[in-house]
């Protein structure tokens, strides 16, 4: 499958390793090609490293989008949005998911495995892969977002 946008790129450290496996069954399950930036395994690493990875593979077209996962999800948030290509969006309820894809175009989930459980991560990524960018008004304020 060489189709980009059936290619998911996924990254967390320890906290949130566990919460990927899950995540990356369900994407898997769903017919995409996931590709594993890391951790792969629980042992103590600095997520930056993985987000960082993930980021530069969106920012270079070898996935179109991803999720993250740390403990609270603020540290993938924060690195991965230092990148120009990258919206990444803290999400904890489905509905975020929605808005933040449906207003933000965001392209990366980012999940904080500490607060939340296997069904609700499910249910956030559900929203995030069905919710499509309205555009319009939405594409001005995007443009606003990067300003170097």
């Amino acid at each position: 499958m060489n189709n980009p946008t059936r290619k998911m790129g996924l990254a967390s450290d320890h906290a949130g390793y566990e919460m990927k496996a899950y995540v990356k069954q369900l994407l898997t399950a769903r017919g995409y090609e996931v590709v594993d930036f890391g951790t792969h395994s629980q042992e103590s690493c600095d997520y930056p490293d993985f987000a960082h990875q993930l980021a530069t593979a969106i920012e270079s077209g070898v996935v179109s989008r991803g999720v993250a996962l740390c403990g609270s999800g603020e540290g993938m948030a924060m690195t991965l949005n230092k990148h120009k290509a990258v919206r990444a969006a803290l999400v904890w309820e489905p509905e975020i998911a929605r808005m933040t894809r449906l207003h933000n175009d965001a392209n990366v989930l980012v999940l904080p495995a500490r607060f939340i459980d296997n069904i609700t991560a499910e249910a956030c990524l559900n929203q995030f892969l069905a919710t499509d960018f309205e555009g319009g008004r939405h594409i001005r304020r995007l443009e606003k977002m990067v300003m170097f």
